[in-house]
């Protein structure tokens, strides 16, 4: 039976865990269970004030909403990345300084040339034309430096780089919060701020990464966790959720991978495969911890069963790209479409190689209920139906080879 997302997150929190790592598809319920999360642990009330000290510490969508661009649409000129007033930001800039630890860190994860600016306090005309103060670090313009004295300023970023701009933000938070809270005597801290504070949220974190930056920031993050004191139930606990199954086998390689006695990981460390069920319910299946979750195979069944019940979507097309992009390379193959049925000429089918070529592209949520027709439904059909036929065949000369 189908559990609601606050349920879950009372499971989460019972569970008295010091990380737990869940793996479910994108629309599956990972943001609002982070929102229900935090919630549970510390809703909001009107009697907070400038004294509030936070219990949950998370990064989700709803950070990178505070973060938007002005592009200057009147000049063009003046392009920047504006940051709305909160208490995340505040801590990370105000409080503890921490805008070269940031800038560092994201050129790390973009390119070392690629420098953010952050404004200082500075008097401009409002909207109304009367004249107000912009505070410091509301403001952030981007700059391509070229290594002599000269530079491209106000660049419009990327998407994926404003997403690894904001995660730079919360990774160095992180890193001091932890910093800060490894010391045991509470009076030596050199803030007070993060004393209440009982779990991070991570959901998701920067998806737009290729794989290498990707396998380096699981890395990171897992030495974050191993780094962060607990002892005997006392510490931090993170919670960690991800659609990546690349990120989520790193990261339980890293935590799972130490020399902690494996008594000792199974009091503190657990894996889940969170799941959106047909009546809009949802389910926590614990995941073994001695084996990466096997991410292909779930896919395959994810497959089998849209073709039997015919509740085809278009991004059960890239469940199949991806299969065969991950055999292919697996095999030694320079295409994926080098897998797909030939024809009477011993070539890959054109036709299928097209249909997964549009249809996979689709990756936002509001784009994969479109309508799919009959003729790529028998074609979705018969490329599953080859794929399981062949799956097993596939790695099994690979490991011959």
């Amino acid at each position: 039976m189908g559990q609601t997302l606050t349920e879950i997150a009372k499971t989460l929190r019972d569970a008295d865990k010091k990380v737990q790592l869940i793996y479910a598809f994108n629309a599956s319920g990972k943001t609002r269970l982070s929102r229900e999360f935090r919630e549970l642990i510390d809703p909001k009330t009107e009697e907070r004030d400038d004294d509030y000290r936070p219990k949950v510490l998370y990064y989700n969508a709803f950070t990178e909403d505070l973060f938007y661009w002005d592009n200057d649409l009147t000049g063009d000129v003046e392009r920047k990345l504006c940051i709305q007033p909160n208490a995340f930001t505040k801590s990370a800039f105000e409080d503890l300084g921490l805008d070269i630890n940031v800038i560092t860190e994201f050129q790390r994860y973009t390119q070392p040339n690629l420098t953010p600016r952050f404004n200082e306090e500075y008097k401009a005309k409002g909207r109304d034309g009367n004249e107000v103060t912009v505070p410091a670090f509301s403001e952030v313009t981007f700059s391509l430096e070229r290594g002599d004295d000269e530079s491209v300023g106000n660049l419009k970023i990327s998407k994926g780089e404003e997403s690894n701009f904001i995660w730079s933000v919360f990774y160095c938070l992180l890193d001091q919060v932890i910093s800060t809270r490894n010391v045991v005597d509470v009076d030596e801290r050199e803030t007070d701020q993060f004393n209440n504070l009982e779990y991070i949220f991570i959901d998701d974190p920067v998806s737009s990464l290729d794989e290498n930056h990707l396998i380096q920031l699981a890395v990171d993050v897992a030495h974050l966790v191993k780094r962060s004191a607990y002892v005997e139930g006392v510490g931090l606990r993170f919670v960690i959720t991800t659609h990546n199954p690349l990120f989520f086998n790193v990261l339980h390689n890293e935590l799972n991978g130490d020399d902690k006695a494996l008594s000792y990981k199974g009091k503190t460390y657990s894996k889940y495969r969170l799941e959106k069920e047909g009546d809009g319910t949802f389910s926590l299946s614990p995941q073994p911890n001695d084996s990466p979750f096997s991410y292909h195979l779930y896919l395959l069944r994810e497959l089998q069963a849209a073709s039997e019940n015919g509740e085809i979507k278009k991004y059960h097309f890239n469940f199949i790209r991806n299969i065969l992009e991950k055999s292919s390379t697996f095999l030694g193959h320079n295409r994926w479409n080098e897998l797909l049925p030939k024809t009477a000429d011993g070539r890959p089918n054109p036709y299928q190689s097209r249909i997964l070529n549009i249809s996979s592209h689709s990756k936002q949520s509001g784009e994969e209920i479109q309508y799919i027709s009959d003729d790529d439904k028998r074609v979705f059909r018969y490329l599953v139906k080859n794929i399981a036929k062949n799956y097993q065949s596939w790695h099994w000369e690979g490991e011959n080879a």
